[in-house]
């Protein structure tokens, strides 16, 4: 018995379907067709993709527009810390871009929060540029660059597409690059904070330099407007492009619908199973240096089972040190009856020491991103079997 992960196939999921009642036929489907069967513990993991989508959760560039007008007052609008993707914040942009007259644009550099760079840093180094203090103008970067900052992976020069997309919406635009986001005062006093996981930091950082009307990305599309879609946790966090003109929003129902598919395998099976709402893995390309979370968090929603963190022994550390001299069956026995009879937290402990301190989500999600992947694989749907086994059992 050991960790299995199953990319399960769906059909394709339309606005209106019962994403709950798809997801668990799929898998029980699939256990008949593969004849496996469920355990106890099991994982049940359903892409935030699809979810957002069977509850209709989108919005479109007017709804936006019209949020940043009410809440920003449609004047001079500064965003700060934006990520550079097409998918992740292009129609965003679009939709702030036009619900303001100018929008200053503070990028950071040499690379975005999770890693797509502008620059390469040792063109920084050459120029003589110290990005935690020198801020740039849009001219002054593009001669730093040698003319252009092209993305290495998709050969976009994102300082001329966002400048464009702002500009389409008959929007005067500014672009400055600096990694202090006060820098936008000098330009603003009404700002969203566009970066992910950092934006309290920033708001904060903002708010203690003189700023006023400071949001987040939290803060737009947090309520529904004029019957758009929304996610009162995460606003526009979380977004994809959906079409040219609408983004899919994080969905606002995951808590719900991870509850009601461990309720519905229940009722069928008799097992229970956990369950879990999942987007981006929370893992970085060591060669792209991009970190794949784009989403506020790897999980929405999930079932009581999954909260916490691992309380693990490291294995490797006991065979090396407290039982070096035995082997085969002796050392197979001790270090399961070691297991069995762990502390209930080993936190700070040597013997959990190169374990990974980390969300249970946040674990389990990253392998079900890695499985299902992002293209045509039609599996948005994982089922993680015996993950909670241990040695010892």
């Amino acid at each position: 018995m050991a960790t299995v992960s199953r990319g399960i196939r769906a059909p394709i999921i339309r606005q209106g379907d019962d994403i709950v009642k798809i997801t668990v036929e799929s898998v029980l489907q699939a256990a008949r067709q593969d004849g496996f069967t469920l355990h106890e513990r099991d994982v049940i993991a359903v892409t935030e993709a699809v979810v957002a989508r069977a509850d209709g959760n989108y919005a479109a560039v007017d709804d936006i527009a019209a949020d940043v007008r009410a809440k920003l007052g449609g004047g001079h609008i500064g965003i700060v810390f934006p990520i550079l993707s097409r998918n992740r914040f292009s129609i965003c942009l679009k939709g702030i871009a036009r619900g303001c007259k100018k929008l200053t644009v503070l990028l950071s550099y040499p690379s975005d929060e999770v890693g797509n760079h502008l620059v390469d840093p040792d063109i920084l180094e050459e120029a003589g540029v110290n990005p935690w203090s020198d801020i740039l103008t849009e001219e002054q970067m593009y001669r730093v660059c040698g003319g252009e900052c092209r993305h290495p992976f998709t050969n976009v020069d994102y300082i001329a597409l966002y400048k464009e997309l702002i500009e389409a919406e008959g929007c005067e635009a500014e672009l400055i690059f600096a990694n202090r986001p006060e820098v936008i005062l000098a330009h603003t006093q009404d700002v969203i904070c566009c970066d992910i996981h950092t934006r309290e930091r920033t708001r904060a950082r903002i708010k203690k330099n003189g700023g006023h009307n400071i949001l987040t990305l939290c803060d737009i599309l947090n309520a529904p407007i004029n019957g758009s879609g929304y996610c009162p946790d995460y606003g526009l966090l979380g977004s994809n492009k959906a079409t040219e003109t609408t983004v899919k929003l994080f969905p606002k129902n995951a808590v719900e619908v991870a509850h009601a598919i461990q309720a519905e395998v229940l009722n069928k099976t008799g097992v229970k199973v956990e369950a879990m709402v999942y987007g981006d893995g929370a893992f970085k390309d060591p060669v792209g240096k991009i970190w794949e979370l784009a989403d506020p968090v790897v999980s929405p929603g999930y079932t009581e089972g999954l909260r916490g963190l691992p309380n693990e022994l490291k294995l490797k550390f006991l065979a090396d040190n407290d039982y070096a001299d035995l082997s085969g069956e002796a050392l197979a026995n001790v270090i399961r009856e070691r297991i069995r009879h762990k502390n209930r937290d080993l936190k700070g402990s040597m013997l959990s020491e190169g374990t990974t301190p980390r969300m249970l989500t946040d674990l389990i999600g990253s392998l079900c991103d890695l499985t299902s992947g992002s293209g045509d694989k039609g599996t948005p749907i994982v089922l993680v079997q015996d993950y909670f086994v241990n040695y010892g059992d």
